[in-house]
């Protein structure tokens, strides 16, 4: 099965994207959890086994589950002249601009990681300054330093596949993230999507260099025809006018109307997928706190390479029941209780992924939010939490579909 097919967020889902996480997390600190978007440590042994409990969901119902870390390995397996730039690309973007770091680093990697899939993981896990060995009386910056100091950082958020690249129907959007720490993520969705056999020929409706930031737990697809994006902390409009643009005017996509949905600007409310996500034809969970100050714009084509937006005043239920064709339910988060909805709320319990309409994966510790879908109907399937979650990202956030049957 090679390209990509997501043409809406609940048909069945057959083949998904996961990063199961590694030692980047060990490079945590609790110094650096602000600038790596952390808001605590998780105990690394107990979210990989949550992480490995939600593979196995997803394999029992039928999916097929492929890993970040294989996919790149793979390219450079493919071609290994690949290896060499790769590496030197990774040292460049971790920011190391000398000379003497850039080779030293160079050096240690390539020569203690002979295997494809280890460098890959090291390059994700970053590196610190007592690996490296250097000879410090070469190097004031080197005496003077914290051994622990980390010369290249890791990438702990990588575990959240959803945002670093995003699939749209048959094509990509290789998205230029928010954050510098995350907006390094991107490179392996870079490579893979130029040179992985399977993924090469898949048309790109974003790249990493664009001037505007975007990120894929903003991006939604309502059916083949409509895409939503949130308007976010972390997704400029800018960006969107681009990606509705290239997307518009492509003869790959089919794609005729773009809903810009302006959600609150807070790290609770960090992307769309955050606070909305369909989970069957005609269900949606929703945050209660988002109903008042969200606005609604639809974007379509003017016919002439450019873009029309308006402004759309009904209730989010009206636009929604339009694009989806039948009448739409929202249902709430803690089923309305407004603190139980703030709770779990920021542990993802609007965050659901939807392995086939009605069936969904959820955080188990969300508990009224889950108790509320099982009264609705939704076949609930709840995954360990305790760690994983941690990070700020629920099932949806740390997955991302590659392929869904259209029917």
């Amino acid at each position: 099965m090679s390209g990509v097919n997501v043409r809406s967020e609940i048909m069945p889902l057959k083949k998904v994207l996961l990063h199961r996480p590694g030692d980047e997390l060990l490079n945590l600190t609790p110094n650096t959890l602000e600038e790596l978007l952390f808001d605590d440590i998780p105990f690394l042994e107990v979210a990989q086994a949550e992480h490995d409990a939600f593979a196995k969901i997803l394999r029992d119902e039928g999916v097929e589950v492929v890993y970040l870390e294989d996919l790149m390995a793979e390219v450079l397996d493919q071609y290994p002249e690949l290896r060499e730039k790769f590496l030197k690309q990774w040292i460049f973007e971790a920011g190391i601009r000398t000379e003497r770091y850039q080779k030293i680093i160079y050096d240690y990697i390539n020569d203690s990681y002979p295997a494809n899939k280890d460098l890959v993981q090291k390059t994700m896990a970053g590196v610190n300054l007592q690996e490296l060995h250097t000879d410090k009386s070469d190097s004031l910056v080197d005496l003077v330093s914290d051994t622990s100091k980390l010369v290249c950082a890791p990438m702990p958020n990588l575990y959240f596949t959803r945002d670093p690249f995003a699939m749209i129907g048959n094509g990509v959007s290789i998205n230029r993230m928010y954050s510098q720490t995350r907006n390094r993520e991107t490179i392996y969705g870079d490579y893979i999507f130029k040179y992985h056999k399977d993924y090469q020929s898949v048309p790109q409706y974003y790249e990493r260099d664009y001037t505007f930031h975007i990120e894929g737990g903003d991006i939604l697809n309502i059916n083949e025809k409509t895409l939503a994006i949130g308007i976010s902390q972390r997704t400029e409009p800018d960006a969107i006018d681009q990606i509705a643009k290239n997307i518009f005017y492509s003869d790959t996509s089919p794609v005729e109307t773009i809903l810009a949905f302006n959600i609150p600007n807070s790290r609770a409310f960090m992307h769309l997928d955050t606070v909305f996500t369909q989970i069957d034809y005609d269900k949606f969970t929703i945050h209660p706190g988002i109903m008042g100050p969200l606005t609604v714009f639809e974007i379509k084509p003017d016919g002439e390479g450019g873009i029309h937006v308006r402004e759309r005043n009904e209730t989010l239920e009206e636009v929604l029941t339009e694009y989806v064709g039948e009448k739409v339910k929202l249902i709430p988060c803690g089923g309305g209780d407004r603190i139980a909805a703030e709770r779990e709320q920021w542990n993802d319990g609007s965050n659901t992924l939807c392995v086939r309409p009605g069936t969904v994966v959820v955080y188990q510790r969300n508990n009224v939010t889950n108790e509320v879908l099982r009264k609705e109907g939704i076949n609930v399937l709840e995954m360990p939490s305790a760690e994983l979650s941690r990070g700020r990202g629920g099932p949806r956030c740390m997955s991302m579909p590659i392929w869904r049957e259209d029917q």
